[in-house]
């Protein structure tokens, strides 16, 4: 297993040389942790989600926690200043929204199944005289400060480092120990900005318990550049449909840059070495196939959001290429054509025999019926991607695509999006 995730590229660091040979010679439980600072997982925590997935379909049993505690603390690693603190009610919101994506991805069925935790359930119960007591003297602070988390910050007069979050550590540190106690987890994961954290509570571990705990990290999730991955103009790729819609979605992996592709096809598929290694000759064979892109987008789309999900956007992304339009509800439509003109007529224009070239000369999409006249002499008017090939065609409720929306296309690319209301 070892072996396949270092082929991955999800493994940047490992406590002990021979951890592989340990996985492979007994079945360890192995946890992960996802602060809910928001409503939703994004494709970043995709990683560590893909991550659990591995250990599981090699047979060992995966615990996802969520931080509904750690989450009022807020993590230092990898941050420039403090995150704002958010309510318990929020968190807790957010917790069991998050409760509900991780069990997309994980078996939770069984009783040797994956768990699913959320360590406010035991952090919330000590006091801080029993933490201070039992576990902040194992701890010191000279070996704190030297953390890169913690130290990053400190030499950032300006912001600094609150003692709310420099205790982070220790919480976290505290939630391997009870994983320990409670299920036998000895191995913790997560990314690279992790690090530290992780080899506290291994620490915390071995004062306490006098055992053996192990760590993993991942590379962050980062393009060739540097720069974050998972970010657009627009903002965050979620994983809640809700936030980003699907067809938006598969959207953002399609545009992945020739470079960046087989990196993703690696961390983010669970595809062969074969199928990869094929995909990444054809990209430097036939670039514009876009055809590793088109894997791409269709292997993390489908896993995140269902084949219903991903046959919608897959379609939707045609229609952009001049495909048919039938059977794509208004929502993706006005998802599809976000970006395009668009105007609000009213919907007495379905029945009274209204011309078509009249109202989208009203409409200002040409400039008049005599243009309109010549774009469908020419072939180049489309009403829902359907050539229009009579001059004197009437706008009936077939016009519209969806329920109350229309797309009118003039050439081969220039869309304008009609809703009829009322």
């Amino acid at each position: 297993m070892h072996d396949e995730l270092n082929w991955r590229g999800l493994v940047n660091q490992v406590t002990h040389p021979d951890l592989g040979k340990r996985l492979q010679e007994s079945r360890f439980t192995v946890y992960a942790g996802f602060d809910p600072t928001a409503d939703s997982l994004h494709i970043g925590h995709l990683m560590g989600i893909i991550g659990l997935m591995h250990f599981q379909r090699a047979g060992h049993r995966p615990i996802a926690l969520v931080g509904g505690a750690t989450g009022m603390v807020g993590d230092p690693s990898g941050k420039t200043e403090e995150r704002k603190l958010q309510d318990a009610d929020a968190l807790s919101a957010n917790s069991e929204a998050i409760r509900g994506q991780l069990a997309r991805f994980l078996d939770f069925s069984g009783s040797e199944g994956a768990l699913l935790v959320n360590n406010a359930d035991w952090l919330g119960k000590l006091t801080l005289v029993e933490f201070l007591r039992d576990i902040g003297k194992h701890f010191s602070v000279n070996a704190m400060v030297a953390r890169e988390s913690v130290r990053a910050r400190l030499e950032d007069r300006e912001h600094g480092i609150s003692y709310t979050e420099f205790s982070y550590m220790l919480l976290q540190a505290y939630d391997f120990l009870h994983l320990y106690d409670a299920h036998g987890c000895r191995l913790q994961v997560g990314g690279s900005d992790q690090w530290g954290n992780i080899l506290s509570g291994m620490d915390l571990v071995r004062r306490l318990r006098n055992d053996e705990a192990f760590g993993l990290t991942w590379p962050l999730v980062t393009k060739s550049d540097g720069t974050k991955f998972g970010k657009t103009e627009t903002g965050t790729v979620w994983l809640d449909a809700r936030r980003t819609s699907p067809y938006k979605f598969y959207q953002f992996w399609i545009n992945q840059a020739d470079a960046e592709t087989p990196k993703w096809l690696r961390t983010y598929t669970f595809l062969g070495r074969e199928e990869i290694t094929a995909l990444e000759a054809e990209i430097l064979a036939a670039p514009e196939k876009r055809a590793a892109q088109r894997r791409l987008a269709e292997e993390v789309t489908g896993m995140v959001h269902g084949p219903e999900a991903l046959a919608n956007a897959q379609k939707a992304t045609e229609a952009m290429f001049g495909g048919s339009l039938l059977g794509l509800d208004d929502a993706t439509l006005e998802d599809v054509f976000s970006e395009v003109p668009t105007a609000e007529l009213s919907r007495d224009l379905l029945g009274g025999g209204h011309l078509l070239l009249d109202v989208l000369a009203q409409c200002g999409i040409f400039k008049s019926k005599g243009e309109g006249r010549r774009l469908v002499q020419n072939g180049g008017l489309y009403l829902n991607n359907e050539r229009i090939a009579a001059e004197d065609a009437k706008l009936t409720e077939q016009s519209l695509c969806g329920e109350r929306i229309a797309v009118i296309r003039t050439g081969k690319k220039n869309y304008h999006l009609l809703k009829f209301v009322g």
